[in-house]
């Protein structure tokens, strides 16, 4: 990759910058517009982009906005940003309408090439094509180097506002986004911070632990591919303080990668890792809110985010994680996770509920097998002293700083002479903590809360063979309740995912357990019931459910489609029943 960029200058080239339109809202100016990348095979390329700012300021720090797949600039962001004393650009690299666009308005247009989402196979290219580059075999056919220069160009225009301190430059982006934060923060000396959250984690090409890489089908050199867009070799080169925000379980930025891709980065460059537990693509506020504090305090000077907490894991006889929070903020709590599975995608995140001794908080890991392998991390929230602001209105009063990971092979567990302990169980949950097993979607939404959680893929919890689902919970109000059970997410390798679901009418008043058979769960696609529970990877509880097709212009099929009455229905207990 060192050779990939030498000899390119972001800043040799005029932007040429033209101004779409110009408006303002509440104090803040914000511009649309667009800037020239350069000519490739002859023909301009050109970015467009949401520029905004405080009105009347100077000496802003400047932050460069990546969206995501399928995604476009985006403009609440922009806002916030610039609300909170910034200059925010947010390119739109993807070339979809901009928002808000009036007709015969100019936007992305790369010209000859095509490194859009109209172009997929691109992202794992080196081989000369139409739309592509070079015309023999060569890492500027990968999309990511076209994207890459245009984001990179992005820095160029925000270090030339007069509005903007060009030495005081972020960068952050999410999943796709997320990819390029690792890109230009490795390529671009000009960075001075950067976020990236579920994206830009290395070794995708490798498989581990048997399973299949994310990257199975290169075109073209593979070794060629990942020595030039292989974000681990990124890594080493980054300078700027970097926070990796992911998700425990996310499909893209894996957990372990990140870790891995982190690893790699030199040790004087200050780095914090914020995970979300149970989580795919998404975060709590207390994660969130990382990303923001970490760009105020090497942009803004603004409060200093708690060192990572030092983490040890002792495996013998039965592990233990012991964690010791950083200093620097109150400590509100700490939790300590495991699993035992090798996809991080599926995998379900035990709470080992965490014990204090002083400063150092400690917790058993308790394993069934040996034959599998143990994964651990922390998570320590701190109080913050007055509610940091996030988009959309929303703020978090505290802050999530993650620990390091953890893994142990199940060679290294024998070695070490740990002893299994411990066997299934029968109850899934008793709810004395709420959903903490669970992630929820539209949580405060009374017609559209859903419960998920994985912990029916974990051999700690799976379905005996024979077992009925038991749910006994009180419902002020007769009411329909929606179950969902999802088999084989993301694990293609075991088998095709199937989604089967059940409608359960529960009477409302007292307490009561309604029971499911693996007979009362349908599949959307055949209507055949699952064989067992055996592939079960996601059970969901819903107060409404849409089964979406895949078919253009159908309708969703709604499970529980009455409009639950009544506050949310109090769950009691969730356990496997077996015939007597």
């Amino acid at each position: 990759m060192e050779d990939l960029w030498k000899d390119y200058d972001p800043s040799a080239e005029p932007l040429k910058t033209q101004l779409v339109r110009e408006w303002e809202e509440d104090g803040v100016v914000i511009r649309y517009l667009r800037y020239y990348i350069g000519s490739f095979k002859s023909k301009p390329a050109w970015m467009s982009a949401f520029y905004a700012f405080p009105k009347n300021a100077k000496n802003l720090p400047g932050v460069l906005h990546m969206h995501g797949g399928g995604q476009r600039a985006n403009l609440t962001l922009v806002k916030f940003h610039a609300s909170q004393g910034y200059g925010a650009l947010s390119v739109n690299w993807g070339g979809k309408p901009m928002e808000g666009a009036k007709p015969g308005e100019a936007n992305t247009d790369w010209g000859a090439v095509d490194p859009t989402q109209n172009n997929v196979p691109g992202y794992f290219n080196v081989l000369p094509g139409e739309k592509f580059l070079d015309p023999m075999e060569s890492p500027r056919n990968c999309n990511w180097f076209l994207i890459i220069i245009g984001c990179r160009r992005g820095l160029t225009f925000l270090e030339k506002q007069p509005e903007v301190d060009g030495k005081r430059l972020g960068i952050r982006g999410h999943s796709m986004g997320g990819n390029l934060t690792m890109y230009v923060a490795g390529s671009d000396g000009r960075v001075k911070v950067a976020s990236p959250s579920v994206g830009g984690s290395g070794f995708r090409t490798y498989s581990s632990y048997g399973l299949p890489p994310q990257i199975r089908n290169v075109k073209g050199d593979l070794e060629l591919f990942r020595r030039t867009m292989g974000y681990q070799f990124y890594a080493p080169r980054i300078t700027a303080p970097l926070l990796h925000l992911g998700a425990s379980n996310d499909f893209h930025g894996q957990m372990d990668a990140t870790y891995a891709t982190g690893a790699r980065v030199n040790k004087t460059v200050p780095q914090r890792f914020v995970f979300a537990p149970h989580f795919n693509h998404r975060f709590n506020p207390e994660q969130q809110v990382a990303r923001i504090l970490w760009l105020d305090q090497h942009l803004k000077g603004g409060l200093k985010l708690p060192a990572t907490p030092s983490s040890e894991l002792d495996l013998k006889p039965v592990p233990v994680l012991r964690v010791v929070p950083a200093k620097g903020l109150p400590v509100k709590g700490v939790e300590i996770y495991y699993s035992v599975d090798p996809d991080a995608r599926s995998r379900f995140w035990r709470d080992a509920q965490a014990k204090q001794n002083g400063n150092t908080w400690s917790a058993k890991l308790p394993l069934m097998d040996l034959n599998q392998p143990l994964f651990a991390f922390a998570n320590v929230y701190y109080q913050l002293p007055k509610p940091a602001a996030l988009p959309r209105n929303a703020a978090s009063d505290e802050v999530c700083v993650s620990s390091l990971f953890h893994e142990a092979k199940p060679a290294a567990l024998k070695a070490a002479g740990v002893k299994a302990v411990g066997g299934s169980e029968r109850v899934i949950d008793d709810f004395n903590r709420s959903f903490h097993d669970w992630f929820t979607i539209n949580g405060h939404h009374r017609p559209l809360w859903q419960h998920w959680t994985r912990k029916l893929t974990d051999p700690k919890w799976r379905g005996p063979d024979g077992a009925k689902l038991a749910l006994t919970l009180q419902s002020e109000k007769p009411n329909l309740l929606a179950f969902v059970l999802k088999e084989n997410v993301w694990r293609n390798y075991r088998g095709k995912q199937r989604e089967y679901v059940a409608e359960v009418r529960v009477k409302g008043g007292a307490v009561e357990t309604v029971m499911l058979d693996l007979h009362d769960f349908k599949c959307v696609s055949d209507n055949a019931a699952p064989k067992d529970w055996k592939q079960v990877d996601q059970l969901a509880i819903c107060a409404k459910y849409e089964i979406r097709s895949r078919k253009p212009g159908v309708k969703p099929k709604v499970i529980a489609a009455n409009p639950w009455q009544g506050p949310k229905p109090v769950f009691k207990r969730l356990e496997w029943q077996l015939k007597d």
